[in-house]
């Protein structure tokens, strides 16, 4: 295991580059002075594309951001003002008076411009109001993440098969099937469900939020993990039948499809980046229900050692996007956000389970991200995508959907569990 001099070290570093670097990166550049809310779109200098369209995932994301900052004693309260304009501007723009929850996208001063229902937005919607409400006391932000929870409950529950139908027209008429994706279930708004009922509960400690809670960790388990190999499959039908997972054509804001369309990825390819994500969120879950983390040790040591030995770059460094889930991948482009959430898991594994080889995964990553993915020329934000050797690919450091949420969030993360290894 680590020394506590090397843990003390890193320790340092991050929190220097949270408090001097990327905060700053994200508070002077994103608020709107002019409309209010954020702007999220910087090239690879740190510098403002031009680009004003504000999406309803970077605007809640942002919300996120700064609410936990606040929450977290960053800022100077700062983050805790930045949060407040934000929740303003969502809450005045956003959501749908006579349908019921959040638009996807608006214009810059909020006027919304695709009225779809996206699943993934209102998971951040429970969770992001929630993250305000205790950051801030604002009963705004407790009354919001009841009414996201209201409208998930009400709209997106699946009363024959269960789990969460993710993707809507305006008035909750799910979308077709094939591309449009409204046939589909997948891991990721399970996951993200989990993560905002967790915050919610732990807002609220009402105990129907607590089986809700209950209830999506348990489906997660028994039907989106391999039964056989414990980890994440990536999409399926209304029925939980494992499907190839596709890009849906509801929009992101970025990334047109190449021509003939995105191609299907093979059942077997599997996110190393969400299955960590998943194993520290499970964790954090336990702790805000008040149970031994150690009741899912199984789960967390499955799909860690399954990153450590196919999602982790042993040669070059850094986590793979999408690898096989029982062979080397042979598609080796790393994406910011796994390397931002596969930090926090690693650590995570390292407290609960006391095996180094976890904790050489996190130095792994984390000396690939300081080394390659943050860019200090920038601005000190990461970069988007790079290729295996860490050139870049895709220099953007803020568009429709990257903001602060996974950079911020793993920093202030990670500081906490190095701070837990010290005290070991």
């Amino acid at each position: 295991m680590p020394t506590k001099s090397e843990v003390s070290s890193i320790l340092e570093k991050t929190q220097t580059y949270l408090t001097e670097v990327l905060l700053p990166f994200w508070i002077e550049r994103s608020p709107d002075p002019e409309w209010g809310g954020f702007l999220s779109h910087f090239d690879s200098h740190g510098r403002s594309t031009g680009e004003t369209t504000k999406t309803f995932l970077m605007q809640i994301r942002m919300l996120y951001t700064m609410s936990s900052a606040h929450r977290a004693g960053y800022g100077l309260g700062r983050c805790g003002d930045l949060a407040r304009m934000g929740a303003e501007f969502i809450l005045e723009h956003y959501w749908d008076r006579e349908h019921d929850g959040w638009f996807w996208i608006a214009d810059r001063q909020g006027r919304p411009t695709c009225l779809d229902k996206v699943g993934y937005g209102h998971s951040f919607g429970v969770y992001a109001f929630s993250e305000y409400a205790l950051a801030t006391g604002d009963e705004r932000g407790r009354e919001a993440a009841l009414r996201s929870y209201d409208a998930v409950c009400r709209h997106m529950l699946d009363g024959r098969h269960g789990g969460f139908i993710e993707l809507f027209q305006r008035d909750w008429t799910p979308l077709p099937g094939s591309t449009s994706g409204g046939d589909r279930k997948s891991f990721d708004v399970h996951m993200h469900m989990m993560e905002a009922f967790t915050t919610l509960y732990e807002l609220t400690g009402r105990p129907s939020h607590r089986r809700r809670l209950l209830e999506v960790i348990d489906l997660i388990l028994t039907r989106i993990l391999h039964p056989e190999n414990g980890l994440g499959v990536t999409q399926f039908a209304y029925d939980f039948t494992p499907l190839p997972a596709i890009i849906f054509d509801t929009t992101w804001g970025r990334d047109a499809p190449p021509p003939g369309g995105w191609p299907a990825k093979p059942l077997d390819q599997t996110s190393p980046g969400h299955n960590v994500e998943f194993a520290w969120l499970l964790l954090h879950a336990a702790d805000v229900l008040g149970v031994p983390r150690a009741q899912f040790a199984t789960v967390v040591r499955r799909l860690c050692d399954h990153a450590v030995a196919y999602g982790i770059d042993g040669e070059f460094g850094g986590v793979y996007a999408d690898v096989p889930m029982d062979r080397p991948t042979t598609l080796t482009e790393k994406q910011f956000w796994q390397q931002a959430e596969v930090l926090i898991g690693m650590l995570d594994a390292c407290l609960l389970l006391g095996d180094e080889n976890y904790w050489r995964a996190f130095r792994n990553v984390y000396d690939f991200v300081f080394t390659k993915f943050v860019n200090l020329a920038g601005g000190g934000e990461w970069y988007e995508r790079l290729d295996r050797q860490g050139n870049v690919i895709d220099g953007a450091l803020g568009h429709h959907w990257k903001i602060s949420y996974h950079t911020v969030r793993s920093m202030i993360q990670v500081i906490e569990r190095l701070r837990k290894l010290t005290e070991r």
